[in-house]
């Protein structure tokens, strides 16, 4: 059987409209393996959708995960509000199979999913303006306030401990201590930058545990590349990718956001004296995801907002530090030292924050509402 006949076969199982006409790689994902699929009436008007195969290796308890996105999917679209509709903000839509069923297993035991095509709409790996990531943080406070009374409670974590910054620190210090390529030499003055906000980086985890912070749903993956911008206007479409949608921290998600967008070097960078708090890219950010998402915070989440981009990104650097110690196992590496790099261009970012919390914190002030 040849992979078309193969993709043929699976979209055979969903309730798609029309008749096979083609189905083509799609997008630039490193995960799950997509396909744009195309069907046509008996006009050869055309209709398309997107099929993926997700990646049970990574995402042990696929089952569990498809019962999150179909839930959480639902409940959205009986939020969405006319004004948003109007707007042109969309929720991502599962096509379900012929069996009623929100995915379908193949006799290989591969799990397949397919959504509706969001048209004239586009994912960007990178920011091009300031106005991409205020639309981009409008999109994801939307979806946040969307799901602000949704019980997080009954949904399952696709990724235990995902930002369990405790559990982080504790791989770094076994990591650490059993130094199996003797590289813990190379990074000494790392190590210790680390270990010496470990109290402050579990912050949001106690803050959950105790109450401090309430549970809510969370994305999990709040790079600008998971918002569809529409093409014609710029705004902010449909916010994709839901496999790590589960409880957690609205701080996780802004914090996540601004790791991702808010420094002036990309994350591997390695000219650190350029590395700085880009406030352009911080602010417009802000001002999108407070506007749509502030009415619900708390006062504790609100004044923990700027530490959360902090702790996210001291996480991150946690992580790039256990990888590089253990052997680059998990992050994908392009260069020699690669997961070193990246530690030491994310705990820069950390200290340059550190010296602006204060203007960080002001311009949150700016927006609150």
């Amino acid at each position: 059987m040849t992979k078309e006949e193969k993709l043929k076969q699976v979209c055979s199982q969903f309730t798609f409209k029309g008749i096979f006409d083609e189905a083509e790689p799609y997008g630039d994902g490193h995960i799950n393996d997509t396909f744009k699929v195309t069907y046509v009436d008996d006009d050869k008007k055309p209709t398309q959708y997107i099929l993926q195969r997700v990646n049970h290796l990574v995402f042990k308890n696929t089952v569990g995960l498809m019962e999150n996105i179909e839930h959480v999917t639902s409940y959205l679209s009986s939020r969405i509000t006319k004004e948003q509709q109007a707007e042109g903000y969309e929720i991502l839509t599962l096509i379900k199979t012929k069996g009623d069923k929100s995915y379908f297993q193949d006799d290989e035991g591969n799990f397949w999913r397919a959504y509706v095509f969001v048209k004239h709409a586009t994912g960007h790996t990178f920011a091009e303006d300031a106005n991409m990531l205020y639309e981009a943080g409008k999109a994801f406070g939307q979806f946040q306030h969307l799901l602000s009374e949704y019980p997080a409670e009954s949904l399952i974590e696709t990724i235990e401990g995902f930002h369990n910054t405790i559990w982080r620190f504790k791989n770094l210090k076994h990591a650490v201590h059993e130094d199996p390529l003797l590289r813990a030499d190379q990074c000494r003055e790392e190590i210790q930058f680390a270990l010496s906000r470990e109290e402050i980086a579990s912050t949001l985890v106690r803050g959950l545990e105790s109450g401090a912070i309430p549970l809510r749903v969370t994305h999990n993956d709040t790079k600008i590349n998971n918002v569809l911008l529409d093409d014609t206007t710029g705004k902010g479409r449909c916010v994709i990718d839901l496999d790590t949608v589960m409880p957690g921290s609205a701080l996780y998600d802004y914090g996540d956001a601004i790791r991702s967008c808010g420094s002036t070097i990309a994350e591997d960078g390695e000219n650190l004296e350029d590395l700085k708090v880009n406030f352009e890219k911080y602010e417009a950010y802000t001002k999108g995801f407070l506007e749509a998402m502030g009415r619900n915070l708390t006062p504790q989440e609100m004044k923990w907002l700027p530490l959360a981009a902090i702790i996210m990104t001291l996480e991150c650097g946690v992580r790039f530090l256990t990888d590089y110690l253990e052997g680059d196992n998990y992050f994908k590496i392009h260069k020699e030292n690669h997961n070193l790099i990246r530690a030491r261009n994310q705990f820069k970012f950390v200290d340059e924050m550190e010296k602006q919390l204060d203007v960080m914190t002001e311009i949150i002030n700016k927006y609150w509402r």
